[in-house]
Formats: C-alpha cells, sequence, structure tokens
C-alpha cells in the first residue's frame, strides 16, 4: 500500500474542483465549522459493547480520547468495531466466529480511516481480538495511529481463592470429579469476575496489550491499568494528545512495527508467560506490516529470553499485581539492560525506546514476586516453544511453563470435534499417558480455529494436566495450561497428518528436542493418506465460509489477505 500523504488528507481532497461544496456541506450538519477543514480528521474505533465485560467499559475511554482531540485541535471522528467474548462463545459454535473477528475489526477500520481520509487513528478495544484486529488494520492504512487498551478486570475472590476467569471453566472439571462443593463451585462462578475489564491473567488479550508497548504502538505502563481505575481514564487521553502529535510529524504505523520492534514484543511475551494466540497474531501482523517474520523467529527469540514473570495461568499472579509491581516497563528495562530488546527502535512519541524506559528502575522493587530479576528467572528460556514433525511439518505451538516434564508419548484418543472430547473427559474415559488428538477445527476445518480452554480446562480439574497431552489444529485460550499443542500445520481439513491419526496410535510430544511425531511406519502413512478424502465444509454460506474458503495455514497466521 502507497504510503499516504502527510494531513489534512481529507481537507486537500474536498477542496479539490467541484467536489469542495458537496463534499463539506456533510460536515456542516454535523456541526463543522469552515476553520475546521484545516484540522486533522482523527478516527477514534470504539469497540464499546455490552456483550462482554472486557469491551463495557470502553466509552469512558473513547470520550476522553475524543475530548483530548479536540482539545488538541483535531476532529475526532468516532466509529464503532464489533467484538465476540472469547470467554462466553468457549465451547459453543460461537467460538468459531472468535478469529475471524479479528479479520471483520481490522476491514472495519480500514474501511473507515480509508474510506472516509482519515488523518490518524485511536483505537479503543478490549477483547482478545480486539487487539489483533486493530493492530492488523494500523499496518494496513499506514495512517498514524496509537492503540488504546480498555485495561484488565480486576481479581475474584471466593473465600481464600484469587479468582480469574479460567477458574470457572477449571471448576467445571473438579466439580464433576467430585472434588469440589456445590457451594465452592456457585462461589467461584459469581465471583470469578467482579469487574468490567478483559481477563485478569497474562491471558490473550493482557499479552496482546503488554507487547504492544514494547512494540511501540502503546503508552508505556497502559497495558496492566485496570478498567474502573481513572488512571485508565487519562491514559486515553495522553494516547489521543501523542497520536494528534504524531499526524503533525508524520509518523506512522510502518515506521514502528520493523522486525526489531516485533522481536521486541515477542521477547516481552515470552518473558511475561504469555498466550499461544500471540504467535498466530504477530505472524498476520507481521504481514500487515510487510515485514519478514516467520514461525521459526518465535523459537530463535524463546531460546535466549527467561521467563521473569509470575503470572496466571502457569504462576501466581494477575496483571494488577503486575501494574503494581511495576508494570511492562520493569519486564523491558530488565530485558533492555541485559541486551534482550532493542532500545533504539522508535515508539508512537516519536522517542526510542530506550529514551522511554530511561526512567524505569533497572531492579524490580523487593517484596514482591510478581516480576524477578533475571538471575532469579522463573525458567531460562521462553515458554512457546515451536515443534515440528511428521505430525506438524509446517509447525505447531506448545506452551510449556508450569510442566515438570514437557514430553510424553502415549496412545492417541481421536476426536473429529470438541464436544466428543469433553464428553471422554467429563465421563473419565481419558487416562494418565493418553493423547488427545483434537482435529478439523483448524483455520479452513472449524472453520475458525476455536479455542479448546473447556477440554484442557476439564482435563485440569480432574487432574490430568501433567500426564495426558492434547494436540489440536485449532488453538488455546490465553488461560490455558498443561502438556497442549495447538496451531498444528498443515490442518486436516488440508491433508495435514493430524488428519490421519487413528484410534490407539503411539504419539510422541517433545518440547526438549522441539518434536512432535506420530510413531508409525512412513509406509502406512502413504497409505492412509492416498485414501483420505477432503469433507465438504461446514458452513457453504456467510462470514464463516468465507473465512474458511481464504484463510492461510495457522503457521502464516491465519490470514486472508
Amino acid at each position: 500500500m502507497p504510503d499516504q500523504p502527510r494531513y489534512n488528507r481529507r481537507s486537500r481532497h474536498v477542496t479539490e474542483g467541484v467536489a469542495r461544496s458537496p463534499n463539506r456541506s456533510m460536515y456542516y450538519a454535523m456541526g463543522y465549522r469552515k476553520e475546521d477543514f484545516d484540522k486533522p480528521m482523527i478516527g477514534v474505533a470504539n469497540a464499546h459493547s455490552t456483550i462482554t465485560p472486557c469491551n463495557s467499559g470502553l466509552q469512558k475511554l473513547a470520550d476522553a480520547a475524543v475530548a483530548a482531540i479536540r482539545d488538541c485541535g483535531a476532529n475526532p471522528q468516532v466509529f464503532g468495531t464489533p467484538t465476540i467474548s472469547d470467554g462466553m462463545s468457549m465451547g459453543t459454535e460461537g467460538m468459531k466466529y472468535s478469529l475471524i473477528s479479528r479479520e471483520v475489526i481490522a476491514d472495519c477500520i480500514e474501511t473507515c480511516v480509508n474510506g472516509q481520509w482519515m488523518d490518524g487513528v485511536v483505537v479503543v478495544g478490549g477483547c482478545d481480538k480486539n487487539m489483533p484486529g486493530g493492530m492488523i488494520a494500523l499496518a494496513r492504512t499506514n495512517v498514524p495511529g496509537i492503540y488504546v487498551y480498555g485495561g484488565t478486570i480486576k481479581p475474584g475472590h471466593w473465600k481464600d481463592k484469587v479468582l480469574t476467569i479460567v477458574s470457572a471453566f477449571e471448576a467445571v472439571g473438579e466439580f464433576s470429579a467430585g472434588r469440589m462443593s456445590r457451594e465452592d463451585f456457585d462461589g467461584i462462578e459469581r465471583n470469578a469476575c467482579p469487574s468490567t475489564g478483559s481477563c485478569g491473567g497474562m491471558y490473550t488479550a493482557n499479552t496482546m496489550s503488554s507487547s504492544f508497548e514494547a512494540l511501540g504502538m502503546s503508552l508505556l505502563y497502559s497495558s496492566t491499568m485496570a478498567n474502573p481505575d481513572e488512571e485508565k481514564v487519562a491514559s486515553s487521553a495522553q494516547s489521543a494528545r501523542v497520536l494528534v502529535e504524531a499526524v503533525k510529524r508524520d509518523l506512522k504505523p510502518r515506521d514502528i512495527i520493523t522486525r526489531k520492534s516485533i522481536e521486541n514484543a515477542v521477547a516481552v511475551i515470552m518473558a511475561t508467560g504469555g498466550s499461544t494466540n500471540a504467535v498466530l497474531h504477530y505472524l498476520a501482523i507481521a504481514h500487515a506490516a510487510e515485514v519478514e517474520w516467520s514461525i521459526d523467529d518465535f523459537e530463535r527469540v524463546r531460546r535466549r529470553v527467561p521467563v521473569i514473570c509470575n503470572l496466571k495461568p502457569s504462576g501466581q499472579y494477575v496483571a494488577t499485581d503486575l501494574h503494581q509491581a511495576g508494570g511492562i516497563p520493569q519486564v523491558m528495562k530488565l530485558l533492555l539492560d541485559a541486551g534482550l530488546l532493542h532500545g533504539d527502535c522508535i515508539t508512537i512519541t516519536g522517542r526510542t525506546l530506550a529514551e522511554e524506559l530511561a526512567h524505569v528502575p533497572s531492579r524490580p522493587a523487593d517484596g514482591q514476586d510478581v516480576i524477578r530479576p533475571l538471575e532469579r528467572a522463573l525458567y531460562a528460556e521462553g515458554h512457546l516453544a515451536i515443534l515440528k514433525g511428521n505430525l506438524a511439518p509446517d509447525g505447531c505451538v506448545a506452551k510449556i511453563t508450569g510442566l515438570k516434564n514437557p514430553a510424553i508419548t502415549g496412545p492417541a484418543r481421536v476426536f473429529d470435534d470438541e464436544q466428543g472430547a469433553m464428553d471422554a473427559i467429563l465421563g473419565d474415559r481419558i487416562r494418565a499417558g493418553d493423547v488427545l488428538v483434537l482435529r478439523y477445527l483448524g483455520p479452513k476445518g472449524g472453520p475458525g480455529m476455536p479455542e479448546m480452554l473447556a477440554p484442557t480446562s476439564a482435563l485440569i480439574g480432574k487432574g490430568l494436566g501433567e500426564s495426558v497431552g492434547l494436540i489440536t489444529d485449532g488453538r488455546f485460550s490465553g488461560g490455558t495450561w498443561g502438556m497442549v499443542v495447538g496451531h498444528v500445520a498443515p490442518e486436516a481439513f488440508e491433508g495435514g497428518t493430524i488428519a490421519l491419526v487413528r484410534e490407539g496410535d503411539s504419539i510422541t510430544i517433545d518440547a526438549h528436542r522441539q518434536l512432535i511425531q506420530l510413531n508409525v511406519p512412513d509406509e502406512e502413512i502413504a497409505r492412509r493418506r492416498a485414501a483420505w478424502t477432503q469433507p465438504a465444509p461446514r458452513y457453504t454460506r456467510g462470514v464463516l465460509a468465507k473465512f474458511g474458503a481464504l484463510a492461510a495455514s495457522a503457521s502464516r497466521g491465519a490470514v486472508t489477505g
């Protein structure tokens, strides 16, 4: 996409030739005055909705951004974007729309920003796909932009237990196993989500928002603020002011989103123990920004960056605890001092990352265990391992933190849908040592690559998180932990080896060797492949059918264009 001219893009357009008068008339209808046409037009992509607590607290942030834009002498132009609640749709057919919503959000923002010839855009979002969808759009349109994260939810409490949304999913398995009382089950369900804001651990929303600070596209400290707190409103207003200055300087997303800044973002994802979804989303963001970045680059970064944050789902703390301990800037300062970040990357403020972090202490505060110094890292290497083998020649993603031994060889228990696997887990038909295979759930086969939080949480609740493996061509929630491997590519629908697995086949998952292997002779695999036929698409019309037809492999970010 060619670079866009400097502001005011619209002003120059509407003052040319005969187009001037009719175009301006429509702005006068909204209260514009003649002098407004010399001001930059700043979009505010507002994802507020009452669908989910992640987004139900966004309107005050959009309002603060609008007021700040006006105070800076620019014209705010508000438009909406949709959202899907991953947590609410989990385990239902609606979950297939989750990843698709990333593309819909990106398309909505691109359509409004370029269709209305805006000079810049503030993107305000909350739930998981709001973040990558918004960033993909910023990279595509390449007009000055900034991301305003809606903020995290505050932790819930029941008796002496700190809760997140994942607590409710895991309680299902514990209750069905007879390990939890009805009182505690109901108490956890009612108290897991006590406020507005996105899910509170280092799950997908907080992973992506945290990485945006490192990417340079969000203000420092903004990603770990809680949505109900006033500092989140103030941060939104400041973000808008910074964006107006970026418009004046013509500082565009592709000046900021580079190979080095993506490497910074991925380093922070590894250091914080972030979501497997970040792999999929950064492949898509890099594609939108036309930056060379592959699935193998995640493994390269993983090997040199330790996990230094003790955060859920595999650790103890939540995002509000991280904020109190110094937030993502403190994490970045430790990485920068260790030579693990590129400090010369430019940020949306116009300053370099090193300049932004100059005031941050070189050591984390005493008396807290949320952020560890590097010499006391929780794990010497990152937690998102890229595995390959005959089951996933194009790669897959394993989350290996919290496991005593991230390796298993066992018999395959094969399911062509999520519900069949759930029935088997809750019906006590899955045993220690089994390897569950959930397939035909990839970008094309799902379609939409749904998340498998319900089965993985049920395994945890049943006490099988360490002893049962699970592989899928679908995805996992950022709240998932255990012996799990997702994003298997090629997917089953495309004839990947995962489609050829039979009940009882031996499968090896070995994160130490970055290996995922179907232990069946090559000749037998070839015979099965020759006999395999592609199933009919599950959907033949509507947005699910469109995504299934257009989506690339998970190893390329499941992008649609």
